[in-house]
C-alpha cells in the first residue's frame, strides 16, 4: 500500500533517485527564481528585451515603488481583512461541527458528514454565476463580508472533515468520565476536547490562511477595484494600460508571498504536530 523507503531500494534505484532529485528541485524552483530575479530587474532591461539574462543593475527600488506608486499596501490590508476572519470563522465552526459528528451518534450522522465532504468535490467554476448573482442581490458584492462569508461557507466542509477525524482519534474515555461526573456537554467541549485540539487548530489555521491568502478566482469574481480587492487580484492591476510592468508585478508577488511563509515558519512546530498526531500508535 505504501511505497518502500528509498534506502531499501536497489542500488540502481537509489542512484537514479539521487540524480533525479536535484533536477526536480531545479525545475520546481526555476519559476520562483525567475520571479525573484525579475523583481530586482530595472524597467529598462525589460524594455530592451532582457527577460532572462542577468539584470544590468540590482533595482531594489522596485520594492519601494510598489508601495509608493501602486495601491499595494491597500491590497495587502484587504487580504488580511478577508483572510483573518475567514480563518477564525471556518476553524471555529469546524470545531463545533467536528465535535458533534465525532462524539454524538445519531441516525443522520454519516449523511450530514457526507454532505460536508461532498461540497469539496463541486467544481467551483460552475458556481461562479449563481454566487455572483447572490452577492449582487444581497448587497454583498464588492464587500469584505461577501468574500468572508463565502469563504467560510466553502472552507467549513474541508475543516469539518479534518476536525472530525482528529477528534475521533482522541481517547473517548475522557469524555465518558466527564459525563459520569455530571459535566455538561458544553464544558466537556471547552475544557476537555478543545485543549486537546490545539495542534489540529494550529495546523488547520495555517492551511486555511494559505488557501484564502493565495485564492485568486473568487477574488476577481466577487470584487471590483482596489477598495476591496485582495492582493492576488490586485497584482494584475499593477500592469499599466499600455505597458506590462512585470518588474513591479514580480516584486509585488514576492511581498505577497511573505505573510503565509512567515506564518508557516512561526507555526511550524504546531503545524507538523497537528498533521502527524495520531499517525502512529504506541
Amino acid at each position: 500500500m505504501f511505497p518502500r523507503p528509498i534506502e531499501k531500494a536497489s542500488p540502481a534505484a537509489q542512484i537514479a533517485y539521487k540524480a533525479a532529485l536535484p533536477v526536480a528541485l531545479i525545475l520546481w524552483l526555476l519559476p520562483l527564481l525567475g520571479v525573484a530575479v525579475t523583481s530586482v530587474r530595472p524597467a529598462s532591461d525589460l524594455a530592451q528585451g532582457n527577460y532572462f539574462g542577468m539584470p544590468s543593475t540590482i533595482a531594489l527600488r522596485n520594492y519601494i515603488d510598489i508601495f509608493l506608486n501602486t495601491p499595494m499596501a491597500s491590497y495587502i490590508r484587504n487580504s488580511f481583512i478577508v483572510t483573518i476572519p475567514t480563518v477564525i470563522g471556518a476553524v471555529a465552526l469546524s470545531c463545533l461541527t467536528g465535535f458533534a459528528l465525532a462524539v454524538y451518534r445519531f441516525k443522520a450522522n454519516l449523511l450530514v458528514f457526507f454532505m460536508f465532504v461532498a461540497g469539496n468535490f463541486v467544481p467551483f467554476q460552475i458556481l461562479m454565476v449563481p454566487v455572483r448573482d447572490l452577492t449582487v442581490q444581497t448587497g454583498l458584492y464588492n464587500t469584505y463580508w461577501g468574500l468572508v462569508l463565502f469563504h467560510v461557507a466553502f472552507q467549513t466542509g474541508f475543516c469539518t472533515l479534518f476536525m472530525r477525524n482528529f477528534i475521533r482519534a482522541l481517547p473517548f474515555e475522557l469524555i465518558e468520565s466527564a459525563r459520569v461526573e455530571g459535566v455538561s456537554e458544553w464544558k466537556i467541549f471547552l475544557h476537555i476536547v478543545l485543549p486537546l485540539m490545539r495542534p489540529a487548530i494550529a495546523a488547520l489555521s495555517v492551511l486555511i490562511f494559505t488557501f484564502i491568502w493565495n485564492e485568486y478566482f473568487w477574488a476577481t469574481v466577487l470584487t471590483q477595484g482596489p477598495a476591496v480587492q485582495p492582493v492576488t487580484a490586485g497584482l494584475f492591476s499593477l500592469n499599466g494600460q499600455w505597458i506590462a510592468q512585470w518588474h513591479l508585478v514580480s516584486a509585488g508577488s514576492i511581498v505577497a508571498a511573505l505573510p503565509p511563509v512567515l506564518m508557516f515558519f512561526l507555526m511550524q512546530r504546531h503545524f507538523i504536530a497537528g498533521l502527524t498526531l495520531g499517525a502512529t500508535k504506541g
